[in-house]
């Protein structure tokens, strides 16, 4: 008798062998990119405050902070991707991880809104090196079949991220500064730099292609562009406005330029011809709306839990935790859910959830048993998990495993360009039904306070604690206009997340016949070809 040929391996048996460990290491990585943004979240309200409590930051400012960091991140990921591909995944991990280390310490110090947002674009720049790499690592140290399982676990630590970061975020800044959220990541980022210079391999693409500055510019500048416009809309409340309309043709014209330019380059950072694939375009759709439908919630919820129910930061990151544990429990385990009822009614049901939920945020209330928000959250976690694993899982595998940089930079600009202008969009729509439902109850006021006093409902309490008990008569109608406010946006947020899964039910492939079971992934691969 014959014995069988043993497939061979193309990962080296001593790095085979600490896989796991391997994966342990990048998810720490991974743990500080994601923590920063969730303990942001947590001290948004810290921050507004005035000083010395916090920097005063506008809302204007607090969505500047956030999208400081995700723009350069997301204009960032195509180059940063590249050059992983080029010069070695755990060389740029190495470097980006110590500028991300670096921007912590200096954001922890600042003095300004502005300084803040100018070091949060710098931890941007350290992290759009990280997490693509951290992707393309897994997809060189794991073979094909424990790939799906790896990347569900890639995946849930994002949601213990999103755990720890608020709690964490609570504890400190019940105890110290608002930057002590920042000079946390400062040891994380120094334990993970040692743990990968002992254990995780370096790894390219034999055949990276030359770097592509002109690509790169155009893909920045747009986002740039597109989202100031965007954001200088909600400040204004005025979408008609001549400047606002001008900076978002701008941005729609140079990612268009961009588009063509890539299309027609030889060496394009962005392979426009991957998107031919309607597999692979479905999936990336789906990471964009779902994270724009999330970003925007999770900004006006922080507000919702603080200024109108008087939660502390740190009650409110445990109100936060079913969110992060239901992503945790279910993301490893999203692959057996799609060996049993395949991609698109996963994916689908996943973001049905999601729009059922965002739409059930617009029953709350300012007596609303709290215990419906923690189902609202809970199974939030659970639509996301079964959305981020195997979306996942289809854009990783539809690439060759040299292009992993390459793949993870694009599911990450996607996620990051949809969590951007969902902040963006949703928080101008936050700011402008909030400003349109208080101006009428801001008569009494000084002239001088009612434009800084129908900014937020913070700036309107703010105003309404200077004047002693004549402003209290101030807070019913704020919470009022902010509940009005949240409302909308969450029945926005929903209507997007009902897009998303009317896209994926279309495109996504269902469960394939058992003789096709072993050949989808490569099905994939040469619809992308």
């Amino acid at each position: 008798m014959t014995t069988p040929p043993v497939p061979a391996t193309r990962v080296p048996e001593a790095v085979y062998r600490r896989r796991w460990a391997i994966l342990g290491v990048l998810m720490l990585s991974l743990l500080i990119v994601v923590l920063d943004n969730s303990i942001l979240n947590v001290a948004i309200k810290t921050i507004s405050t005035p000083a010395p409590t916090g920097l005063g930051a506008t809302q204007s400012e607090l969505e500047w902070a956030i999208n400081a960091y995700t723009l350069v991140f997301a204009g960032l990921l195509f180059t940063a991707g590249l050059l992983g591909d080029r010069l070695g995944r755990k060389k740029v991990l190495l470097g980006g991880l110590a500028v991300f280390g670096i921007g912590s310490a200096l954001a922890a110090e600042s003095g300004s809104a502005t300084q803040l947002i100018a070091f949060r674009a710098l931890m941007g720049l350290g992290a759009a090196f990280v997490m693509p790499a951290t992707l393309a690592v897994l997809m060189n140290v794991f073979e094909r079949d424990e790939q799906p399982k790896a990347i569900g676990i890639w995946a849930g630590g994002v949601g213990l991220a999103i755990a720890i970061g608020p709690i964490t975020g609570g504890v400190l800044l019940d105890h110290f500064w608002w930057g002590s959220v920042f000079l946390i990541n400062v040891p994380i980022v120094l334990l993970a730099l040692g743990l990968m210079l002992w254990l995780v391999p370096d790894s390219r693409d034999p055949k990276p292609g030359r770097v592509d500055p002109v690509g790169v510019v155009l893909s920045v500048v747009g986002l740039v562009l597109l989202v100031y416009g965007i954001i200088k809309g909600g400040e204004l409340a005025d979408f008609t406005d001549v400047k606002v309309l001008s900076t978002i043709a701008a941005g729609v014209v140079v990612l268009a330029a961009f588009i063509v330019f890539e299309k027609r380059s030889d060496h394009p950072s962005l392979d426009v011809t991957y998107f031919k694939n309607k597999v692979f375009s479905a999936a990336m759709a789906a990471i964009a709306l779902v994270f724009f439908a999330l970003m925007g919630v999770t900004f006006f919820s922080v507000f919702y839990t603080q200024s109108v129910r008087g939660y502390s930061p740190l009650q409110t990151g445990l109100l936060m935790l079913p969110l992060a544990a239901a992503q945790l429990i279910f993301a490893p385990r999203a692959r057996l859910v799609v060996d049993r009822f395949g991609n698109r009614a996963t994916t689908t049901g996943g973001m049905v959830i999601i729009a059922a939920m965002l739409a059930a945020f617009a029953t709350l209330d300012v007596d609303t048993p709290i215990w419906l928000l923690e189902v609202i959250f809970f199974l939030m976690g659970t639509g996301m998990a079964h959305i981020m694993t195997p979306t996942s899982v289809v854009i990783m595998q539809a690439l060759p495993r040299e292009k992993a940089g390459s793949a993870s930079a694009l599911s990450n600009t996607f996620r990051q360009v949809g969590g951007a202008l969902g902040i963006a969009v949703l928080g101008s729509v936050l700011s402008t039904a909030y400003r349109n439902g208080i101006d009428g109850k801001l008569g009494l006021l000084p002239p001088a306070l009612r434009d800084t006093a129908g900014e937020s409902i913070e700036a309107t309490l703010g105003v309404a604690a200077k004047l002693g008990p004549q402003g209290r008569a101030l807070v019913t109608p704020a919470n009022d206009a902010f509940l009005h406010a949240m409302h909308v946006t969450a029945l926005w947020g929903a209507g997007v997340a009902v897009i998303g899964a009317v896209v994926v039910a279309v495109f996504l492939p269902g469960k394939p016949p058992a003789r096709q079971e072993g050949e989808g992934a490569q099905e994939l691969v040469t619809a992308a070809e």
